[in-house]
């Protein structure tokens, strides 16, 4: 009973979960800005937790390690990215080419709105090693499927699998994206946009 009313008792008018949770986020919020640069492997556990003003006990009340951190931080991003994507698609006009340009707009729009989102989505999941192989392939099947989904009612002129014309069109999107970000002299994002949207309407059979 006693232990019962330990774990569950309110600090400072937060109960032990509201704790837990307002932690995690700070360690996200830190982890946002250090994991996108100075990177993940410059960042250590003690820095994040300064960043943060917690404990180093208390990070691993939160998470199991700095892969754990970084794979929920991609996720989020992740997550939040398709949202974007998803919305643009629904409110598109009903045509293959009005489609690609949406969703292109509003992906490369999103990601580079803010540049830690960005690296952390196209720098950083790579240069992370394997930590991230698991997240980063069902982040790309996830975005394929969007493809795949906003021009099902469309001809993928001779291609043979409209899945692999997907993934290939959103890795020259990647590649289009990293050169953004570390390029000396970064192309417009209207000439991205652009660019990304030609390759993705021939890739799908557009105009």
């Amino acid at each position: 009973m006693l232990d019962g009313w330990i774990v569950n008792r309110s600090y400072r008018g937060m109960s032990a979960e509201q704790r837990l949770a307002d932690r995690r986020e700070r360690l996200m919020t830190a982890a946002y800005t250090l994991y996108a640069k100075p990177g993940f492997a410059a960042t250590t556990i003690e820095r994040l937790c300064s960043e943060a003003r917690i404990s180093n006990r208390a990070f691993y009340e939160c998470f199991g390690g700095r892969e754990e951190l970084l794979q929920a931080l991609h996720d989020r991003c992740v997550e939040e990215s398709l949202a974007h994507v998803t919305k643009a698609l629904q409110e598109a006009p009903d045509t293959l080419d009005g489609r690609v340009q949406a969703g292109i707009r509003a992906y490369v729009e999103f990601a580079t709105a803010d540049w830690r989102r960005a690296r952390i989505m196209h720098l950083e999941v790579r240069r992370s090693g394997d930590v991230l192989t698991a997240s980063r392939q069902r982040a790309v099947e996830s975005f394929a499927r969007l493809v795949e989904e906003a021009s099902a009612d469309f001809p993928v002129g001779t291609a043979p699998s409209r899945r692999l014309v997907a993934l290939g069109a959103i890795g020259a999107l990647q590649e289009l994206l990293i050169e953004w970000l570390l390029s000396e002299e970064p192309p417009e994002l209207d000439e991205l946009v652009d660019v990304a949207t030609h390759i993705f309407r021939r890739s799908l059979g557009g105009t």
